[in-house]
């Protein structure tokens, strides 16, 4: 909703030409691609929507809802199967010995009353015995499988299922789908609720970060879809981050220039500033060397 308390400006039909025009060309830019943005009038005020691109700039792990990691049933034994195991006792025995685990399996029929077994169920014992028994799983093997399995890729990114731990590449990338009116508050809310992050809100800030450097931070009240327009689509230019308030500083223009220059070129610019610093008190001192003079020479 792009009204003053949006964009700080009133909303009249200059401003809409301007961001209309910031629109065109967004949507040029990302010409029939997923990012393109719709827009619509609604009582007076222009609404955008779509999809934001939000790049991840956290250092540390965050946690995920335990909720959602509940492994979900195991389907239903089918009535073969439950006949199977009302009929069979099926023990396995483990073993360990130099470090191996060695898994044994016995089957015994118990099947009084009938005269013999049906076919189809001698196979499926026969392939349930040679399955089985006679495995030997090296036990550092095993351990290693098991860190795996706890240690998995999730979007792209690392995920410990076991201990709920999400971490995001830095500088990896994903979106979530917002409208102009959503304010940086809301926007951060969709995003860790798309990924189920347990984390607070405020822990986290939304930063727009310049290829030269600079890095602002948005308020709680500024419209991140609407500031995305109105900068460009261009993500090689400017990016928009999700980064810790506590781990991350505001960076100006006139520091960003500095950024990149390596240690020794930074020193010799101090020293620089410090022998023109020098040469102007220099000078400071001598001017006031000669009005001192000029004033002790005037009084009577």
């Amino acid at each position: 909703m792009l009204t003053k308390q949006c964009v700080d400006v009133e909303v009249n039909s200059n401003h809409w030409s301007i961001l209309l025009s910031h629109l065109n060309t967004y949507n040029l830019y990302y010409k029939g691609g997923a990012l393109q943005l719709r827009h619509r009038e609604e009582e007076g005020e222009m609404i955008i929507e779509g999809l934001l691109n939000v790049f991840w700039g956290v250092r540390r792990p965050i946690r995920l809802q335990m909720e959602d990691e509940k492994e979900a049933g195991r389907p239903q034994a089918g009535k073969y199967i439950l006949e199977f195991l009302n009929s069979h006792v099926f023990t396995v025995y483990a073993s360990y010995r130099n470090d191996c685990v060695c898994l044994v399996g016995f089957v015994t029929a118990h099947l009084a009353g009938e005269e013999q077994q049906d076919s189809t169920l001698s196979d499926r014992i026969a392939r349930a015995k040679s399955d089985v028994g006679g495995r030997r799983i090296s036990g550092r093997r095993l351990g290693i499988r098991r860190v795996r399995r706890n240690r998995c890729s999730f979007n792209g990114h690392f995920y410990n299922h076991k201990t709920a731990v999400f971490t995001p590449a830095f500088g990896s990338v994903t979106n979530v789908r917002v409208n102009s009116c959503m304010t940086t508050a809301q926007v951060m809310r969709v995003l860790l609720n798309k990924f189920k992050i347990e984390n607070s809100p405020d822990e986290f800030s939304l930063y727009i970060v310049h290829t030269s450097g600079e890095r602002h931070r948005l308020k709680p009240k500024d419209h991140p879809l609407a500031l995305r327009v109105l900068r460009g689509p261009c993500e090689q230019v400017s990016k928009m981050f999700l980064m810790e308030t506590d781990q991350v500083e505001e960076v100006t223009y006139d520091v960003a220039q500095y950024i990149k220059f390596e240690l020794p070129v930074l020193q010799s610019f101090i020293a620089k500033l410090q022998e023109e610093e020098e040469r102007e008190m220099q000078k400071l001192k001598k001017r006031y060397r000669l009005s001192h003079t000029l004033y002790i020479l005037e009084v009577p």
